[in-house]
């Protein structure tokens, strides 16, 4: 499985998609991204839909999460409609919007 990085420095507004692989975000992302796992690091950023079968928040998102698997780390600041099938949240997290999850 390929890994993409987002550099700390790196800005990017558009939609990302990666067919098979995981992408992590240490800078920001304005527009969709879509692959295998997605991981938004601490200090980065991401506003638009995130789809995956993996997804770890432990920076910020805003707009739509949709995946398998979300996990929110302790840092995390999310404002987003979520669809997921599972969902673990440390403590600390803080999260808005509407959530969907179906277990």
């Amino acid at each position: 499985m390929a890994n993409t990085i987002i550099a700390e420095d790196l800005v990017i507004d558009g939609n990302v998609r990666s067919a098979e692989g995981q992408i992590e975000v240490k800078g920001k992302v304005t527009g969709d991204i879509t692959a295998d796992a997605v991981l938004v690091q601490a200090g980065g950023s991401t506003n638009g839909k995130l789809s995956a079968k993996q997804i770890t928040i432990e920076g910020e998102h805003e707009g739509i999460l949709q995946c398998d698997d979300l996990k929110l780390g302790t840092a995390s600041q999310v404002h987003a409609t979520v669809h997921a099938k599972t969902m673990s949240a440390e403590s600390g997290v803080k999260i808005t919007g509407k959530i969907k999850v179906t277990g």
